[in-house]
């Protein structure tokens, strides 16, 4: 019996190992880890940018984090409730590839949103623009790191995860760097001259690649026969504690911002008027005889 056990064992072995890496696959899929990084970093440099361009104070611009980051925690919250409440994992139901597609598109459309309210010079809209490109991401990374765990032998998956997440902080180190040229031609110190002196087609042309970056992505995922759809047909269990846990951290994580933002004295009827304002920019922006010329730079004569 242990000699037929040790058999058994041996041969499980063998045959897990047997399973080989989809590179292809692989070094596909490492792409969106690059993106993750690249553009989480680059705010950084964008901030100084719209404390100016916006007139922002400091609790203002920080909102830009706030919204990018809140998007991600919003993101994964409602994916992992709709599984709990419904017993249906919606990423396995659409496929690991699918979803990473979705999520691409989804960021793609947050990059249009920065443009238009760049140029609508609408900072309401420039945090909903954040606001989906980073809910774009979390469907990813939903998808992403689980998917790299299938394209192989799982007993190394956490080696794929780990190369995911060494492009990640690759993407890290370098968005910095490469938005600093982009927009100011130099990796310096910024100085005050230089943020007033950026011009608007730079801020536009640059979010114009990013969101042709993911779209290109979405679609190398889409088209790609390396790539697995990697559909889940098994049902989901329902974690209904776990998800109780997260709504009241949720709840506690409210209580906890709340002070914060009631104590940052704001007039409210000039904050309506902003946002009133802001409407009507996106409104006119978004207007048809309008929309070519945004993403035409802006010191090109008619």
């Amino acid at each position: 019996m242990a000699g037929a056990a040790m058999n058994v064992s041996s041969s499980q072995r063998v045959q897990s190992q047997g399973i080989p890496t989809n590179y292809g696959a692989l070094g596909t899929l490492v792409t969106v880890f690059f993106f993750w990084g690249f553009i989480a970093a680059g705010n950084s440099i964008f901030i100084p940018f719209c404390k100016h361009y916006f007139n922002l104070d400091q609790f203002q611009s920080q909102l830009i984090d706030f919204a990018f980051y809140g998007a991600y925690y919003l993101g994964a919250l409602a994916f992992f409730a709709y599984g709990s409440f419904g017993g249906k994992d919606l990423v396995g139901k659409w496929g690991y590839k699918r979803s990473i597609v979705y999520g691409l598109l989804f960021s793609a459309l947050g990059a249009v949103a920065m443009i238009l309210a760049v140029n609508a010079n609408t900072f309401t809209g420039m945090l909903v623009g954040l606001f989906v490109v980073a809910l774009g991401f979390s469907l990813q990374q939903t998808a992403a790191q689980p998917f790299a765990i299938t394209l192989g032998d799982p007993s190394t998956g956490t080696g794929r995860v780990n190369l995911g997440g060494g492009i990640n902080s690759f993407g890290t180190m370098i968005g910095p760097i490469i938005v600093a040229l982009a927009l100011f031609g130099s990796t310096a110190a910024l100085t005050e001259e230089q943020i007033a002196a950026l011009t608007l087609d730079k801020v536009i042309i640059l979010y114009a690649c990013v969101g042709v970056l993911f779209v290109f992505a979405a679609a190398l995922f889409y088209f790609s026969k390396k790539v697995p759809s990697g559909i889940l047909i098994e049902k989901t269990e329902k974690a209904n504690k776990a998800l109780y846990t997260l709504l009241i951290l949720t709840g506690l994580l409210i209580i906890m911002f709340a002070p914060v933002f009631s104590s940052y004295k704001t007039d409210l009827t000039n904050a309506s008027k902003t946002w009133f304002v802001d409407l009507e920019k996106l409104k006119t922006v978004m207007e048809p005889a309008h929309l070519p010329i945004i993403i035409l730079p802006q010191y090109i004569e008619m």
